[in-house]
């Protein structure tokens, strides 16, 4: 059995552990649990989103995409793979020749949205490097598959929790995809975060093209090639990402050097950072980042698992001293920093308030205005930035 304790700071803290001590709750009459089960055992399932307008469910899973009733009943099915591959041909074999050894190559879904503007659903998978279907929100039918540019290859990692994905929306022009993604290694091909185009057209030709390219500057950031060869196992992980006001933000996983009490030499383990960016931002000259965690009692929690945007809701902006429409991060670390992004052990639910991260983020920007510090980018491994004053013009 299980105790609850939670103390309310700036954020609210909880975490879980064990208790015989517990009164047992109410009972009330048992309703059957729904159930949905692939026909095959060797599907698993990576990505799920509801369509917050009519409730049905998409499923993103190894070589099949689903769309499922409220109740789980099958409505459509889209195959997505298996098909000849190799993860070293880049281009992929569909634009030219590989020299590689191909074979039969699972799918593995790696990001699933919904376009609601566009009533359709953006499924990207492992094959081809990382190559999107958009598919109709109705019945999944294939309204596009953009695979000609390298702008169409998003990620060449073959895992599910790698990609992150937020579209930003307007009423009078073509919405944006940021797009934020783990590289392995391969900096020169992938940006670790974009903003890309998302026409109306599911077949134009500028689809997942960067929102602004020309010879110097790209609406992208990438990881230095340079970072690589002083920590070749170096990589951000997208854990969860969002929009709200004029910002984008994604939470990560990243690797960071600390030093151990006592010890005169480093070792690497994993720490959370929030990032985030304006939406009109082209250039991508507003990123900024921050570390996330929690501490109780001396004990750190700062491997992010999982995080939730949501409205704070009556009660919660009661207990809070909040407005009801404030957004709210809730988020679930487990303890400790450690050379692994996985952790099975004690886990903490905390809730942040989103206004006083950007706050944090402002106290944090204006001491760098001021001089203060370094810009403190663990993916910038080959230099230390510092901060500068901000250049004051006399004027007279």
């Amino acid at each position: 059995m299980w105790r609850w304790t939670c103390l309310g700071l700036h954020l609210v803290f909880c975490t879980v552990g064990p208790s015989s001590a517990i009164k047992p709750l109410p009972s009330h009459p048992k309703k059957p649990f729904l159930t949905f089960s692939s026909e095959s055992t060797e599907i698993s399932f990576n990505h799920l989103v509801v369509d917050k307008r009519k409730g049905s469910i998409y499923l993103g899973a190894i070589n099949w995409i689903y769309k499922l009733s409220s109740d789980l009943v099958v409505e459509a099915r889209h195959e997505t793979g298996p098909d000849i591959d190799n993860p070293k041909c880049y281009p992929p074999r569909l634009v030219q020749p590989c020299n590689e050894p191909l074979t039969s190559t699972n799918n593995v879904n790696k990001m699933l949205l919904i376009d609601y503007k566009e009533n359709r659903l953006i499924a990207c998978g492992s094959l081809y490097q990382g190559i999107c279907k958009l598919l109709r929100l109705d019945d999944l039918f294939k309204l596009g598959e953009p695979f000609h540019n390298k702008e169409h290859y998003l990620s060449g990692v073959n895992e599910s929790g790698s990609v992150y994905g937020v579209i930003v929306s307007y009423s009078n022009m073509d919405d944006k995809l940021f797009i934020a993604t783990a590289v392995d290694g391969k900096p020169e091909y992938f940006p670790t975060i974009s903003s890309r185009k998302l026409p109306k057209n599911s077949e134009a030709e500028g689809m997942f093209a960067y929102v602004f390219h020309d010879e110097f500057v790209a609406s992208m950031i990438k990881i230095p090639s340079d970072t690589f060869t002083i920590i070749p196992d170096f990589d951000i992980y997208y854990i969860y990402g969002f929009s709200s006001g004029n910002f984008v933000y994604f939470l990560t996983l990243q690797p960071e050097m600390i030093s151990p009490s006592g010890s005169t030499t480093k070792e690497q383990v994993y720490t959370s950072k929030l990032v985030r960016l304006c939406k009109e931002d082209t250039a991508f000259n507003s990123y900024v980042e921050l570390p996330i965690g929690c501490e109780k009692n001396g004990v750190e929690y700062r491997l992010l698992q999982a995080a939730y945007l949501s409205k704070a809701g009556s009660i919660l902006a009661g207990s809070l001293g909040i407005l009801p429409e404030d957004d709210v991060l809730f988020t679930v670390f487990s303890k400790g920093q450690k050379r692994k992004m996985k952790s099975l052990d004690e886990s903490a639910l905390c809730i942040f308030l989103l206004k006083k991260i950007n706050d944090r983020i402002k106290d944090r920007l204006q001491s760098c205005y001021r001089g203060e510090g370094t810009l403190d980018l663990a993916w910038l491994k080959v230099k230390d930035i510092h901060c500068s004053s901000a250049v004051r013009l006399n004027s007279g």
